[in-house]
């Protein structure tokens, strides 16, 4: 077969429900790690993106890195704990690119050490949390959402929640507790928006290699303990992300939707 034949015949053996050209993207969070990941994949499948994030540096750098793939690019700086922030990034978004078809809430923080038990964690550790984590993901779902309805046509939220909501985490009951919120506010969203063609979704991501986890994964003892416990014996990565951020946001999963992803390289498992 002549190189011009098997080229043309790939094409017409893609899966075209995957093609997402038309759509537009919002990823908060998504100047970095799984953000990043998501935002590239669904970029490279056709969709137009937008990405929020606090650092202007990686803000820009990460758009400069999604213009690669020859989609439109918007870049905002947006504190998503901040109610008016989200509003007015919303409105700039869909000023810009004209809709949002996949709502991506990604954007998290952390616990921070210092407290030796629940008990002693103060009070403004368990806010600081609970501001990005489960606030930040209820402004940015309620805009979009709201927007979908008005708009028409469907659309689908996702949600970013973590291994840290299933498997109980001590002394870091604030994060555990937004991660399992992130699950049940998407359940109820599914219910609640399915007959506006809405779908909603949770990804659980294990361990995995960013900016959040960097200094854990630093620590020699940690990485050790728990490296040998990832079946795929390896961190995982950003880029990991983005095929299950295509499916989500493509007709491929149209009639899905409530469902939970856990990505963890069989750590739950073993």
């Amino acid at each position: 077969m002549a190189p011009e034949q098997a080229s043309i015949g790939k094409a017409l053996m893609a899966y075209k429900a995957f093609d997402l050209t038309g759509q537009v993207a919002l990823v908060t969070g998504g100047n970095g790690g799984i953000g990043l990941g998501m935002a590239k994949a669904v970029a490279e499948a056709g969709a137009d993106v937008a990405i929020w994030g606090t650092n202007a540096a990686k803000n820009a750098a990460a758009k400069a890195e999604l213009e690669k793939t020859g989609r439109r690019v918007l870049s905002l700086q947006v504190d998503v704990g901040d109610e008016a922030a989200v509003e007015q990034g919303f409105a700039e978004t869909v000023k810009v690119l004209g809709r949002v078809d996949g709502c991506f809430a990604n954007a998290g923080v952390s616990g921070r050490g210092g407290h030796t038990s629940f008990s002693d964690m103060p009070t403004d550790e368990w806010k600081r949390v609970t501001r990005i984590n489960l606030d930040g993901a209820f402004y940015t779902f309620r805009a979009a959402s709201k927007h979908m309805v008005a708009r028409g046509g469907g659309g689908v939220l996702v949600g970013t929640s973590s291994l840290a909501a299933i498997s109980g985490p001590p002394r870091n009951e604030h994060y555990a507790a937004t991660k399992s919120a992130m699950i049940g506010i998407i359940r109820s969203l599914a219910v609640e928006y399915a007959r506006y063609g809405i779908r909603a979704h949770a990804v659980l991501p294990g361990w995995i290699e960013t900016d959040m986890t960097a200094n854990l994964i630093a620590n020699e003892k940690f990485h050790d303990n728990v490296l040998k416990r990832v079946p795929m014996r390896r961190w995982g990565i950003g880029d990991d992300f983005g095929g299950i951020a295509i499916y989500l946001m493509s007709s491929a999963s149209r009639f899905h939707t409530g469902d939970t992803f856990l990505i963890d390289g069989g750590y739950a498992l073993f």
